[in-house]
């Protein structure tokens, strides 16, 4: 993969981890009515089969009439079934491998490796389309292992796989790993926000210094 300082990486929309149907597909649809986006994550926090598939219904939909596919975390047995682009694993290079023979050469299927560089071989060599690093920002969540800089400069200039850079994004962040990924994975960072679609304006913006 050459240096991505040449062009800006793209957007890749995460959902929030729970939201009112009845009101989220209108605010998505105007979020990737305004911004380009090349992968929308459907990433819920319940585990209640019912409201994931509704949620993933409503979604799909938005996405779709705007050519823009829809991956799921972790569910991969509700790709086919729900009529997704593939799924995104939360758990590394574990389940790449079987993922990618369940749901065939055409699904996108992704890994998230917190900040671990093996792990993030490991599943670009079993069939990832993508690897995910992060938190790339400060979070108490988890043990507090960031993912940082440098791991994404020498990702970008020693692995062809695409790598996302996402968790705790703000402008000083964005800022220094534009050049480094792919793709920044933001969802909870706008959708607290009264405007989502200006706060994910303003966090775009410093790709451009």
């Amino acid at each position: 993969m050459a240096e991505t300082d040449m062009e800006f990486p793209q957007l890749y929309l995460v959902t929030p981890p729970e939201f009112e149907l009845s009101r989220f597909p209108d605010q998505l649809a105007r979020v990737l009515d305004a911004h380009d986006t090349a992968c929308l994550r459907l990433s819920l926090a319940t585990s209640d089969e019912d409201r994931i598939m509704r949620a993933a219904d409503a979604c799909r939909e938005v996405a779709h009439a705007r050519d823009v596919p829809l991956v799921i975390t972790d569910h991969a047995l509700m790709v086919e079934r729900l009529g997704l682009d593939g799924v995104h694993l939360g758990d590394g290079a574990r389940r790449v491998r079987k993922t990618r023979d369940d749901l065939g050469a055409d699904a996108i299927v992704g890994a998230f490796c917190n900040a671990s560089r093996h792990d993030g071989m490991t599943a670009g060599e079993m069939g990832a389309d993508y690897v995910s690093f992060g938190p790339a920002g400060t979070s108490t969540l988890g043990d507090g292992t960031r993912a940082e800089a440098d791991l994404f400069d020498w990702w970008s200039k020693m692995i062809e796989v695409p790598v996302v850079a996402e968790g705790a994004l703000d402008e000083d962040i964005i800022r220094t790993l534009t050049p480094f990924t792919d793709f920044f994975a933001i969802g909870e960072e706008i959708w607290n926000s009264d405007d989502p679609t200006a706060r994910l304006s303003h966090l775009l913006a410093a790709m451009t210094g």
